[in-house]
């Protein structure tokens, strides 16, 4: 007969009655068990919440959809320069143009000019340094985005802009007026159309833009291009498309640029609907490694906690016994203790939420430091995956974790539970079982903890190379003097004034500056050295004020540093010693001359004279040989190349700051400072993603080996509690507590023996791989291998001295009565 609800009803409702009493037994059993309960659920909080954090990074930069349209059929274009990662911001107005007019595949295509710090002014309100896009008008309709207010960019002018809806809230007070108003960006007025919506804050990942404007007609600019495939289209076809219309950017920047590396340059299209990032290539990997070591730790916060559970399931044999003769059925207690242990997973992923919380704002400020607020903001917050991965973690924990347990409940005999005595040893198969998870949790803890030392090693290795400059105690002040007249006679001023200042030692001008990038470049030409094209590479260009060298502590080999004089007769030159020695191998050069071409050919070719030779610096990658740097003068005659401050102190740099910032607003008042910061912090910057991999790896390597330390102490502890007895006749036989420390000291040798002999082969092959997907890390031996052994050696005999000296100090007596 066909099965009807009333049918089911009774069943539903009992099953439902049977889970309620369960949770609540549960939550009354932890509430028994603060301890059991603090450990229990500490552990899952932090493998979970850990697990959460990284996730929540992996996320924001791979896998969290922009609020748009369809965002699944968005795609970007990028560009490869031979030898360099891809990146996607170096398309000019031309290539756009020519792409938008005869692609068959998008759409639509859309150009942006991302990651501009403009200077926003605005009656009535503070003034503000604001993260701006410059886009093509047919941004927001190819996007798919709607006002929240006004309208958005199309075909207008310059002088309308529009704003975010933060930006609104936080600069504009919410004020429902702001349609209208004229604000100022970068001196020039704009007036305000439109609010985009709450969800929208740009294409960048890592920045949330505040204001849009139209795009200018400038040939310099450079956009990054992101198009739309059109109802049908697939990505493959694109992708076959693109190398097609990719022909007009290779002859337009071969017909304006000497690099003869240009006709190597290939075109990709990827899928771009998490939107555009300029760390997302770089991270992925280590990403991805630094979600397997927190999978680990999770496994050994599992681990421990079913161990924590088995042991507390052997006092309970003789309570299951007794439900079991009582009536219950097997089924019944596979239920009860599943949801025992689910119940106590759902408090710790509460915990970890908390947890998550902390580790991500702590991520969030790591990846940060050293860059410019303004203009990188990376933002992690829950969203429906970051959701649906804590609960589905937490529901394989608590299964994982409880099923054992379970499962030893299933299987206990009621007859002999309830013959046996309540202090009774476990059976053979309890005690292996139960090493053998503690065995597990060294043999992991051992692999992260390996892990971790290769990571933190080479973190150490980075941040103490030899650079080719001091970073210690030097102030970085970046300045914005695009929009003003440059005069040098200002800028002496500034530096004089701020030389003055109470723990200033030394104070200089320079474009760029140490580890924030490549600067200008150009192709050189030497009188006597025959470069052939193949090998053309081009030449690192520094603009730098007298006194460079001697503020950061680059050292001249030979020759002389510039001079005030030097402004009138600007075309002289220093070199590095890889310029030198790949331009002038066996010759002095100075008094030679070198002739430099700007890439983009925008500037003629002009002769320098060379006056001194400096010590290598680094001006990118740590890793990266020293390139090939020619330093010319930031003064130009009515001119200044240069607009970062660098300040040397004999005190915190951090401490002057204010009084420098003060000395630019009396001397440039129309000078805004966009960015403060230390070369220390610069250098931080520079290697965010060895800092992330490196502190991250290290701070899981040692929550690893407390939760293993932890279980190693619970496994000790429980086996001293059940063997009291036959330690106390043990004594009373003649034992001495030495020997009873040795038995205790012995079972731990041979867990952390057993966990080496599976861990280490692991550890081993793991580390080498996470090494592999890391950027420039270079394969390790055996060195962290043996740091992490060493350390979960030391661990593992930190956490029996308290079991060993416990049972060293059992009272014959006592426990031969308790017997």
């Amino acid at each position: 007969m066909k099965e009807t609800i009333s049918d089911r009803a009774p069943w539903a409702v009992r099953l439902s009655q049977e889970f309620t009493q369960d949770v609540k037994y549960a939550l009354r059993g932890m509430r028994r068990s603060p301890g059991f309960t603090a450990i229990a659920t500490g552990s899952l909080a932090l493998g979970i919440g850990a697990n959460t954090a990284i996730f929540s990074l992996l996320n924001t930069v791979m896998l969290r959809s922009l609020p748009v349209t369809e965002p699944d059929r968005l795609v970007e274009l990028l560009q490869n320069y031979p030898g360099e990662p891809r990146g996607n911001g170096n398309w000019s107005l031309p290539s756009y143009r020519h792409f938008a007019a005869n692609d068959h595949v998008f759409s639509g295509i859309l150009g942006t000019a991302i990651d501009n710090l403009v200077r926003l002014r605005s009656a009535g309100y503070p003034d503000a340094i604001a993260v701006g896009e410059f886009v093509t008008p047919n941004y927001f309709d190819v996007l798919g985005v709607k006002p929240a207010l006004g309208r958005l960019i199309g075909h207008d002018k310059e002088s309308v802009a529009v704003v975010s809806w933060s930006c609104w809230q936080n600069r504009f007070h919410g004020d429902t007026d702001v349609l209208g108003r004229t604000i100022t960006l970068q001196d020039r007025p704009a007036t305000i159309v439109g609010v985009t919506p709450r969800a929208f804050t740009g294409l960048r990942v890592e920045a949330q833009t505040e204001v849009w404007q139209p795009l200018p007609e400038r040939a310099d600019i450079n956009l990054a291009l992101l198009a739309r495939l059109k109802a049908g289209a697939t990505l493959a076809e694109a992708r076959a498309e693109m190398p097609l219309l990719y022909r007009f950017t290779i002859e337009e920047r071969a017909a304006r640029s000497k690099d003869p590396q240009t006709r190597k340059l290939k075109v990709e299209v990827e899928p771009s609907g998490a939107g555009l990032s300029t760390v997302r290539d770089r991270i992925g990997k280590p990403l991805l490694v630094l979600m397997g070591l927190v999978a680990l730790l999770l496994l050994i916060a599992c681990v421990n906690v079913a161990n924590m559970l088995l042991a507390r399931g052997a006092m309970r044999e003789r309570e299951m016994a007794l439900r079991v003769g009582l009536g219950a059925s097997r089924g019944r207690l596979l239920r009860q203790m599943l949801t025992e242990s689910l119940v106590l997973s759902a408090v710790g992923t509460g915990a970890a939420v908390f947890a998550a919380y902390f580790i991500s704002t702590a991520l969030v400020q790591l990846l940060a430091s050293g860059r410019p607020h303004e203009s990188f903001l990376l933002h992690i917050a829950p969203d429906p995956h970051v959701l649906a991965f804590t609960i589905g973690i937490a529901v394989l924990a608590g299964l994982a974790f409880g099923i054992v347990p379970a499962l030893n409940a299933f299987r206990t005999a009621p007859e002999a539970a309830l013959r046996q005595k309540a202090n009774s040893g476990q059976t053979i198969f309890q005690r292996l079982f139960g090493r053998g998870l503690v065995t597990a949790q060294v043999a992991l803890s051992i692999l992260l903890l390996s892990a971790g030392a290769l990571f933190v090693r080479h973190l150490w290795d980075l941040k103490h190379a030899d650079l080719g400059f001091r970073t210690d105690h030097v102030l970085l002040v970046t300045l914005d003097d695009r929009e003003n007249q440059r005069l040098p006679s200002r800028y002496h001023e500034v530096m004089e004034r701020i030389a003055r200042i109470p723990g200033v030692s030394a104070v200089s001008l320079a474009g760029p500056t140490p580890l924030s990038g490549a600067g200008a470049s150009g192709f050189a030409t030497v009188e006597g050295f025959e470069e052939k094209p193949a090998d053309r590479r081009w030449t690192s260009i520094c603009y730098v004020s007298p006194n460079y060298f001697a503020t950061l502590g680059i050292p001249l080999a030979a020759g002389r540093d510039f001079e005030v004089h030097d402004e009138a007769h600007w075309k002289v030159a220093i070199l590095n010693r890889a310029f030198a020695q790949y331009y002038f191998a066996g010759r002095d050069p100075i008094g030679q001359r070198v002739t430099l071409d700007h890439v983009t050919g925008e500037r003629e070719a002009k002769t320098y004279v060379v006056i001194g030779l400096a010590g290598n610096a680094n001006y990118s990658e740590i890793g990266e040989a020293p390139p090939r740097t020619i330093y010319l003068p930031a003064f130009r005659e009515v001119e200044v190349d240069a607009d970062n401050l660098i300040v040397r102190t004999s005190v915190d740099p951090e401490s002057v700051a204010q009084n420098v910032r003060g000395v630019i607003g009396d001397v440039l008042r129309a000078v805004p400072v966009l960015r403060t910061t230390t070369l220390t912090k610069q250098l931080d910057a520079s290697i965010f993603l060895d800092r992330l991999v490196g502190v991250l790896s290290g701070a899981f390597g040692i929550a690893g080996l407390i939760l293993a330390a932890v279980g190693v102490y619970g496994l000790l502890a429980y086996t001293v509690a059940r063997r009291t007895s036959e330690i106390g006749i043990r004594l009373a036989l003649g034992a001495k507590p030495g020997d009873i420390t040795r038995m205790v000291l012995l079972e731990t040798f041979v867990i952390v023996a057993g966990g080496l002999i599976f861990g280490g082969p692991l550890a081993f092959l793991g580390v080498r791989l996470a090494a592999m997907l890391v950027p420039d890390m270079v394969l390790p031996g055996s060195e962290p291998l043996a740091i992490g052994a060493t350390v979960v050696l030391l661990g593992a005999l930190a956490a029996s001295y308290a079991p060993a000296n416990k049972a060293a100090h059992v009272d014959p007596v006592e426990a031969l009565r308790h017997e």
